[in-house]
């Protein structure tokens, strides 16, 4: 029985397990239940954990570095960073140089959830059974596949 891989479907194929669309959304919905109980023990949720790794990877940043880094606009990043002031995990401040900009600023608490967060890359590794070079070599695809639709969508 020889079968054909799923990558020679047609292109224009309207099959759902076809759609590339599809793949991404399953695979990050269930990528991000993965995450879920790990994120819990921490007190986080998924995007306030991924504004985090910013800011222990870059230390105190404007608002709209933070938001480029995360790629989310203001509209998306302010009540992030709201919900991040409430749990005492940042602060924002006005820039001394420039009072229109607003930096982000982690805080005692927010430096110290770095220790425990720093398992959970380990952890996700090892759920996925997936190696560390096979996991690299997909996140640089997925990363060169979102550069590539980006241009696309903007041009």
């Amino acid at each position: 029985m020889n079968e054909e891989p799923a990558a020679a479907a047609p292109a224009a194929s309207l099959l759902l397990d076809d759609q590339l669309c599809f793949a991404l959304y399953a695979a990050q919905r269930a990528v991000t239940a993965a995450y879920r109980p790990l994120l819990d023990e921490l007190g986080l949720t998924y995007p306030q954990y991924l504004a985090l790794l910013v800011l222990w990877e870059r230390g105190e940043i404007p608002v709209k570095e933070l938001g480029t880094a995360l790629r989310l606009d203001y509209g998306t990043v302010s009540p992030l960073l709201k919900r991040l002031e409430a749990a005492g995990l940042v602060r924002r401040e006005r820039s001394e140089a420039d009072e229109r900009s607003v930096r982000v600023v982690l805080t005692e608490r927010g430096e110290a959830l770095r220790a425990p967060a720093a398992r959970v890359p380990a952890s996700m590794l090892a759920s996925t059974g997936m190696g560390a070079e096979d996991i690299a070599r997909l996140r640089d695809e997925l990363h060169g596949l979102a550069e590539r639709a980006s241009v696309s969508a903007s041009g």
